[in-house]
């Protein structure tokens, strides 16, 4: 109970501000972020798998199979039909999988490679990327934008400013109507909100999802990556030694200051001088502001412009690239980064069993359901003849997307009379409603509650479907 607790030193880090960039009218870095573009390997790699992403997203709703819209998230009819699988609120545990693998792939991403959905993948990052590059064609370079905002306004302000809001409302609106055409068809949203025939819901989440696209692409921005994200709050504890994020080399870039191209990168230690030359080019091209060089940060997406913008710089300047980078605290420390380690081992055999079973779920899947409903009122009843009689309604739900004749059979009983249609018609996607009683001798009964089971089977298919579900039947 007296032992002293042991004290550690730890040696305080040094934050760097970024010079003022304060304008007369009060605009400044540190309420609007005048996001510099900037050129190099990983910008270009971002751009065209954003724009991959971005493709197959707008075109998915447009794809068709069979006649019908391929993909479409029928909340109204409670059917998600996704080629050809059409998923109904019984098939709840195949989203349940679905969800429990998207959360361990973030998780072994992550602990892979850092932040890197962020930067990415991220629908907020990408249209945020896309309304800076309308600001750009119509505003200018960020010093433009800057000196734009700071001036009074005038006619070219005022029609450079419509402009931009102009683009920013269709690119949100075009969005909206491809995120609701996911969920009511495409075709006719198109055509019945232009001509505003609209129905009232569809008409409503449109322009919902266009304000909030406007919103967080075109004002909120990083704010939405730096106070409303959860993942930026909870990422840092799947992070260990061994994740790759950006980051910035102080053992080579310490000193930072200015010098002339002219010096050497080998005389640069005789001056006192690290690799770093303090352009804040790495603050100016960052979507959220920070300085990379203040180490890691919960509000860095990994976008990686930083590490173009740096790698830009050394090149200029005759010195090596790599002083921002995507590496490791291990390899920063001078050590190696261990790939395979124990908890990106475990996340990966943990997805792939999730996987499997997701897998194994939708293969296994029969499309046809069969629910069984007694009669409440009367558990049994005495018919003329003196057979025991039980009442049943069957509800037999068609999950796949072809029409189909079924057989309607009862398995248990030794001699029975089935009363209703024994063979039905049931449209792909519906559920048909068939009330059955089902008599027998009472000296087949030799218990008070028999089990027994009703079959359902498809007739004149090639492909043979049987559902078979239990029952009881009651007497005395």
């Amino acid at each position: 109970m007296n032992d002293p607790i042991p004290v550690k030193n730890v040696t305080p880090v040094k934050v760097h501000k970024p010079k003022s960039l304060e304008q007369d009218s009060g605009v400044s870095s540190r309420n609007h972020i005048y996001v510099r573009k900037v050129e190099g390997t990983l910008e270009t790699f971002r751009r065209f798998f954003g724009l991959i992403f971005l493709g197959i997203f707008a075109i998915i709703p447009w794809l068709q199979y069979n006649g019908t819209q391929a993909v479409l998230l029928d909340i109204g009819q409670q059917r998600f039909s996704i080629f050809a699988l059409t998923l109904w609120p019984q098939d709840l545990t195949l989203l349940a999988y679905i969800l429990i693998v998207s959360a361990f792939a973030l998780f072994f991403v992550t602990t892979f490679a850092g932040r890197v959905w962020c930067g990415f993948m991220c629908p907020q990052t990408t249209w945020t990327f896309i309304f800076i590059w309308f600001e750009e064609k119509i505003e200018g370079s960020s010093n433009k934008r800057k000196k734009l905002d700071a001036r009074q306004m005038d006619a070219d302000k005022f029609i450079r400013k419509s402009l931009k809001h102009l683009a920013w409302v269709g690119v949100s609106l075009l969005t909206a109507l491809t995120f609701v055409g996911y969920f009511t068809p495409i075709h006719m949203l198109f055509v019945d909100f232009f001509t505003f025939n609209v129905t009232f819901w569809a008409g409503f989440f449109v322009i919902f999802f266009t304000v909030c696209t406007y919103g967080n692409a075109g004002w909120m921005r990083e704010i939405m990556c730096t106070h409303m994200c959860p993942y930026a709050r909870f990422q840092s504890a799947m992070f260990d030694k061994d994740t790759f994020t950006v980051a910035y080399d102080t053992k080579r870039g310490e000193t930072r200051g200015p010098r002339s191209r002219k010096l050497a990168h080998s005389d640069l230690e005789s001056k006192g001088l690290g690799d770093c030359i303090d352009c804040n080019l790495c603050v100016q091209v960052c979507p959220t502001g920070i300085d990379i060089r203040n180490g890691l940060q919960y509000e860095c997406i990994n976008c990686g412009a930083c590490v173009d913008a740096c790698n830009g710089v050394m090149e200029k300047m005759g010195y090596p690239k790599g002083l921002i980078s995507f590496t490791s605290e291990h390899e920063l420390a001078g050590g190696e980064t261990k790939i395979f380690r124990p908890k990106l081992i475990g996340y990966f055999v943990v997805l792939m069993i999730m996987t499997g079973a997701l897998v194994a779920d939708i293969v296994l899947r029969v499309p046809l359901e069969l629910d069984i409903i007694r009669d409440r009122t009367t558990l049994y009843r005495e018919t003329n003849d003196g057979l025991i009689e039980n009442v049943y309604t069957l509800k037999v739900l068609n999950k796949s997307q072809q029409d189909y004749h079924y057989t309607i059979d009862v398995q248990g009983l030794p001699e029975y009379e089935l009363s209703g249609d024994q063979e039905v018609f049931v449209k792909a996607g519906e559920v048909l409603t068939v009330p059955l009683s089902l008599a027998t001798d009472p000296y087949n009964l030799e218990e008070r509650v028999t089990e027994i089971h009703f079959t359902v089977t498809t007739k004149d298919s090639e492909t043979i479907i049987t559902v078979k579900e239990p029952t009881r039947f009651l007497y005395r």
